[in-house]
């Protein structure tokens, strides 16, 4: 008797640690909001690794499905607006500052900085588990297929536009605006 009376109670604790889905209509709803969220970072993921660039297939779906969960969870419980309104600041601020860390500048001129799209398709990819999260599912999906047509054809336009007009001007060769003459500009100079 004292060995079923042992089972039973470690059976107990289980069952009320795993409370937290009360019912098969909250299961199937997270699972659906994270399922979601992981799909979405896995399609933006893969477009990203077949460009070859480092924040890949995993990456995304771990921030989108991370991102999900810090607002997923909290919602559970109960949140007040105004405190999940801090947990988004708390996950854009996390997020950027991993985003932050793909960012790399190599020499002084401004053409010289990779991954600020890596970085910016990061910082889509958390909103975007942010929204699955959330329950506003369709939102995720139509900004995953503008993050996706971001990704894939705003090259292709500007491409197309660059053979009509031309390349852009190179940084170098531009006249830079001065806000505040030095020496050496040419110009009225004062009587002495």
């Amino acid at each position: 008797m004292a060995a079923s009376s042992w089972w039973n109670e470690i059976t107990q604790v289980v069952v009320t640690e795993f409370s937290d889905v009360p019912d098969l209509t909250q299961f199937v709803r997270i699972t659906v909001r994270l399922l979601l969220a992981s799909v979405l970072g896995f399609i933006l993921g893969f477009e990203r690794e077949q460009q070859g660039k480092a924040a890949g297939v995993r990456t995304h779906m771990l921030v989108a499905i991370g991102s999900a969960m810090f607002v997923l969870v909290p919602q559970q419980t109960g949140i007040e607006p105004a405190d999940m309104s801090r947990v988004i600041q708390g996950l854009v601020a996390g997020v950027g500052f991993l985003c932050a860390g793909t960012i790399l500048k190599h020499g002084a001129g401004e053409q010289q900085v990779q991954g600020l799209t890596t970085a910016a398709g990061l910082w889509m990819t958390a909103a975007i588990g942010m929204a699955c999260g959330l329950g506003r599912e369709a939102t995720a999906v139509l900004s995953a297929l503008l993050a996706l047509a971001v990704l894939q054809l705003v090259p292709r336009l500007v491409s197309g536009l660059e053979r009509i007009v031309g390349p852009p001007h190179d940084s170098d060769e531009r006249p830079r605006p001065r806000v505040i003459a030095s020496p050496d500009d040419d110009g009225p100079k004062p009587p002495a």
